[in-house]
């Protein structure tokens, strides 16, 4: 079990090139499927024992997003376990994931936009650094991954474009505008001695912490809460709410969906047009609210 498991983690780092994110999620999500086996093998697992497995996660109160990506991730290992001749058969194949609601993405106005990038304080070189993080998320609407994996030599600031390592390690260019080039510049001027030497090269990391190491996806979480908090913003301010603002703002102001899908580097138009949803509602919203004949009737 422990040999499959681990052979399975290394097929998705190395052969699919999941994020660290994804990996760690779908290692919790399988240690907890095998302890609702409690030792039964994995030869005699059916589509029974895992119907059971998601009955007894909805008892504990999980959410139908929660119960998707566990299913995502025990299909994924019994596909990976069929294809490698381990088992005869996959016990998953048939299960439906279950319906989700469709959530429309959180996302700030311009004006608190705005007031996020400026909360950090530039009298020192983490808030500027702080700066230039947010700058970045906003201007380039990068995921959170994405950002910290980024290395000094991804950065172009002469010619203002990002090189990206998305998921499945797929390679996309990204703009980003002036206020986060200055932002970068600022922050980059401003760190200290002993940590770029520590971080030298172009491999080196773009975003550090203290010690010098590359900042973690969870350290940008925190900061962005720490922030968001002293604005007294809506709760539930993540990265992801700047990358789903970016979309949102481009669409307001004009760009196309196929090139807001590139940006985002969304597989799909489908994910993307999500966002035209929020920009449709916020119109008929504003036409209710403006239009002298547009009353319900």
């Amino acid at each position: 079990m422990d040999l499959r498991f681990k052979q399975f983690l290394n097929y998705l780092e190395g052969g699919r090139g999941a994020s660290p994110h994804t990996i760690r999620n779908y290692g919790v999500d399988l240690r907890e499927f095998f302890g609702f086996l409690n030792g039964r093998p994995l030869a005699e697992v059916d589509p029974l024992a895992v119907r059971s497995f998601l009955a007894h996660l909805k008892s504990r109160g999980h959410s139908k997003a929660t119960l998707s990506r566990k299913l995502a991730a025990l299909r994924s290992f019994f596909k990976f376990l069929a294809r490698e001749n381990h088992l005869n058969s996959n016990p998953v194949l048939g299960i439906a994931s279950p319906k989700r609601e469709k959530k429309l993405p959180q996302f700030l106005d311009e004006t608190e936009v705005k007031n996020l990038l400026e909360a950090p304080p530039e009298t020192s070189w983490e808030g500027k650094r702080d700066r230039s993080i947010l700058e970045t998320l906003y201007s380039s609407g990068v995921r959170v991954s994405e950002l910290v994996g980024l290395n000094q030599g991804d950065v172009d600031l002469l010619s203002s474009l990002l090189r990206i390592r998305g998921k499945g390690k797929k390679e996309r260019i990204v703009p980003i505008g002036t206020k986060a080039v200055q932002a970068i510049r600022d922050y980059l001027d401003r760190v200290p001695e002993p940590l770029k030497r520590k971080n030298e090269g172009i491999q080196g990391s773009l975003f550090l912490n203290r010690s010098g190491s590359r900042l973690t996806d969870r350290s940008v979480r925190r900061l962005i809460v720490k922030y968001a908090r002293r604005l007294s913003l809506k709760s539930g301010i993540s990265p992801h709410t700047l990358r789903h603002t970016f979309a949102t703002h481009l669409l307001d102001h004009g760009a196309d969906l196929r090139s807001v899908q590139e940006l985002l580097g969304h597989a799909n138009l489908s994910t993307t047009q999500i966002y035209t949803h929020v920009t449709t509602r916020r119109l008929q919203e504003a036409y209710s609210q403006a239009h002298p004949r547009a009353g319900k009737v």
